[in-house]
């Protein structure tokens, strides 16, 4: 059988796995405070060693919570967002997170207002800078900043493509070029962020890869 070409299994990878972690936590994306600070949230929860699924639930847990924004998720008692955190599932790191997300949400209020757009001014179109500024915020590390990176490039033009070591471990996995640029040509750029989405659901999880691969098999099989 012949080697299916790259586009085939990158448009079959996107219709398996190809929702951004973004809009599977509720959060329409767009260019204004409090999505961009959801955002924020969800990057830090993913970042921890804990199942996606639970980081997501947990970040939905915040929202329906009241904490959709950084001013409300700062004035949030430290327990009102423990509580949150395991209504989610989020237990196992829940005390320490609160704390963090509290301290989080003070800095982005101080720092830029409650507004992550002057985050985005003050990096001056500079990608690097960028995630150095992220870093800065307590609780976002090196994989933070890339899941923050990775999902904001449909919004913010600087960063895209955003394909970062995740993604393209999933791409390996998945037989397709290893290669930023040459992955980011196989779609749109309005795609970018469900691209990296699902190359990072193929690098977590054999399923996914288990899975593209038997579609694009029976696509090949039925043009045959």
């Amino acid at each position: 059988m012949a080697r299916p070409d790259s586009e085939t299994t990158v448009r079959t990878l996107l219709d398996e796995a190809g929702r951004t972690y973004a809009e599977q936590a509720g959060i329409r994306l767009k260019d204004t405070p409090q999505p961009l600070y959801q955002l924020l949230v969800l990057a830090h929860l993913l970042s921890a060693r804990i199942r996606a699924d639970t980081a997501v639930a947990a970040a939905r847990a915040l929202f329906d919570a009241g904490m959709r924004d950084a001013r409300h998720m700062r004035d949030a008692t430290w327990q009102q967002r423990v509580d949150a955190l395991g209504e989610g599932g989020y237990r196992r790191y829940d005390e320490r997170t609160s704390t963090q997300l509290g301290k989080a949400a003070e800095l982005v209020v101080d720092t830029y207002g409650g507004d992550l757009r002057r985050l985005h001014d003050k990096a001056g179109g500079d990608v690097d800078e960028l995630r150095a500024l992220l870093q800065e915020v307590p609780g976002i590390g090196p994989a933070g900043a890339d899941i923050f990176l990775r999902e904001v490039q449909g919004v913010w033009p600087e960063p895209a493509p955003y394909l970062d070591d995740k993604t393209l471990d999933g791409a390996e996995r998945l037989d397709l070029p290893a290669d930023r640029e040459e992955l980011a040509r196989l779609v749109g750029k309005e795609e970018l962020p469900a691209l990296a989405a699902a190359l990072v659901r193929a690098a977590l999880d054999k399923h996914v890869v288990d899975e593209v691969h038997e579609k694009v098999s029976e696509t090949q099989g039925g043009s045959g």
